[in-house]
């Protein structure tokens, strides 16, 4: 098992979404996060100057059997992407075990579909 987390543009958040529950993935946790990257710069709206050290973002955790972690890597990859400085990070990890606080069974069989 692996626990895929990625860091994605709030803009891109719905279309990840809908991409991800189109696919194999029925569930996924998100949150809100704040992130400093290394572009700064100041930025002028209205008259009023914006420091761009923090950037808003929404952070995906996903943990999915192995054989689906390429797919869901490679949508991720593909809705996420704009191609500018900015675009967000994935990073994969091992997921040594799982636990079904309901039932009290664990392993990889917690995450088999149950429709």
């Amino acid at each position: 098992m692996k626990r895929i987390e990625a860091i994605i543009r709030k803009t891109k958040f719905e279309d990840v979404k809908e991409a991800l529950l189109q696919s194999d993935i029925d569930w996924f946790e998100y949150h809100n996060v704040h992130g400093i990257g290394q572009s700064r710069e100041e930025r002028i709206y209205r008259g009023v100057q914006y420091s761009t050290d923090v950037i808003e973002r929404v952070a995906l955790a996903i943990i999915c059997r192995d054989p689906l972690v390429e797919p869901t890597v490679k949508v991720i990859l593909e809705v996420a992407h704009t191609g500018e400085v900015g675009d967000g990070r994935i990073f994969v990890s091992d997921v040594i075990d799982t636990w079904s606080i309901r039932t009290g069974e664990h392993g990889d069989t917690v995450l088999k579909d149950k429709k």
